[in-house]
């Protein structure tokens, strides 16, 4: 979607409740402040200057009450004057005129926000600002609108695209449900073994979809539902791939795994992790045939844990890993819906990891040619009960 900068219709004023514009009380305060320089300059210029000025020329030895002395005092104030209305004059000319073209940029800024606030609440997202360049403040506000903006437009974006995967779940299973319900009214099918379970699947899928969603949901918060502890990555890794061996050994599909004894300890919650090696495990099996082969290994690198599901099967093309993560995406549609998947294991496995303050990739050389997801997680030297941000 293309962002669109808004243009400020004209460099009309911006009026507050009372009515009086930005630029107008700018251009006050200026004056304000000019009429209380220039009366201060008059008050030095008139009471006190000229009494300095005549003690300076006693000093001098200029005899008091001469005319001297009063031609003296009238040169004063005629330069003084003089130069006091040059100065001020050019002053409040030069005040008046920088004033005004601050204020007029200052007026076009808050106009190009207020104008692009409404548009956003119009509902269109795509709006942004320009920076103002009038300081770091002004810039920093037009930044923080801009991604604003751009939030709430991924985030209308993905609620449009949610909607729509919805409805496209939904409406294959309760077809076929409603058909075949029309079906036996009208005497067309009978209620026997074949049609009991063909309507058992239809709703096992919806309630499978409904979970599938419900767990999403979940996982994307689940910052509030992690229970973290210490956890021994060998153990959980032992743990999960035991769990999904006889349902590599139904499809004939080689499951090994290879991790050191000896890893460091992670800070996390056992259960969330079995959740996401389950569902890449789950991920593998689902698109590797018979006969080929998954692999899990594990290993330190650095201050990062690093888990690697490799297996042999469809591989992925380029242009789908930079969305494999995302909700309701699937690489090959049909496929997917066939075997019962959602395209949500990959986005819950995600958001679990991400809470976890991990990383997860994809890697693959293309079709055929199988795929790597690679799951990193930081390592706390530190010991439990500190705070981590959960």
């Amino acid at each position: 979607m293309t962002s669109h900068r808004v243009r400020p219709r004209g460099v009309g004023l911006v009026r507050g409740r009372g009515g009086t514009s930005l630029g107008v009380r700018l251009l006050l305060a200026q004056t304000m402040v000019l009429i209380a320089g220039a009366a201060t300059c008059w008050v030095v210029a008139v009471f006190v200057g000229p009494p300095l000025f005549r003690e300076h020329l006693h000093r001098a030895g200029m005899p008091a009450s001469s005319d001297e002395q009063f031609h003296a005092e009238q040169a004063y104030r005629s330069a003084t004057a003089i130069s006091l209305a040059v100065a001020l004059g050019v002053a409040m000319l030069a005040a008046l005129v920088v004033t005004w073209y601050f204020s007029r940029r200052l007026q076009r800024s808050v106009t190009e926000v207020s104008s692009a606030a409404t548009e956003v609440a119009a509902g269109r997202y795509d709006i942004r600002v320009t920076r103002p360049h009038l300081g770091n403040e002004f810039d920093a506000l037009a930044m923080a609108f801009n991604r604003m903006a751009a939030r709430l437009e991924s985030v209308e974006t993905t609620r449009r695209q949610l909607l729509g995967d919805f409805a496209h779940e939904i409406r294959t299973p309760v077809s076929v449900l409603e058909a075949y319900m029309e079906a036996l009214e009208d005497g067309v099918e009978t209620l026997d073994a074949e049609t009991i379970t063909m309507l058992r699947d239809q709703t096992r899928r919806l309630a499978r979809f409904s979970e599938d969603v419900s767990a999403l949901t979940h996982a994307e918060e689940s910052r509030t539902s992690i229970k973290p502890t210490w956890v021994d990555p060998a153990v959980l890794l032992c743990t999960t791939v035991t769990a999904a061996a006889d349902r590599y050994a139904a499809k004939q599909v080689a499951l090994d795994s290879r991790v050191p004894a000896h890893l460091p300890r992670l800070w996390a919650d056992p259960q969330r992790l079995e959740q996401v090696l389950g569902n890449l495990l789950d991920n593998a099996l689902r698109h590797t045939p018979s006969g080929g082969r998954v692999k899990v290994t594990a290993g330190r690198q650095h201050e990062l844990l690093v888990i690697e599901v490799t297996d042999t099967g469809d591989g992925i093309a380029a242009e789908h890993l930079p969305h494999l993560f995302e909700r309701f995406y699937r690489v090959d549609a049909a496929r997917d819906r066939e075997h019962g998947g959602a395209g949500i294991g990959l986005a819950i496995a995600k958001a679990l990891v991400e809470a976890h303050h991990g990383h997860i990739t994809a890697h693959s050389d293309g079709p055929g040619t199988g795929s790597t997801f690679t799951i990193t997680f930081p390592i706390h030297p530190d010991e439990p009960g500190e705070n981590r941000g959960w």
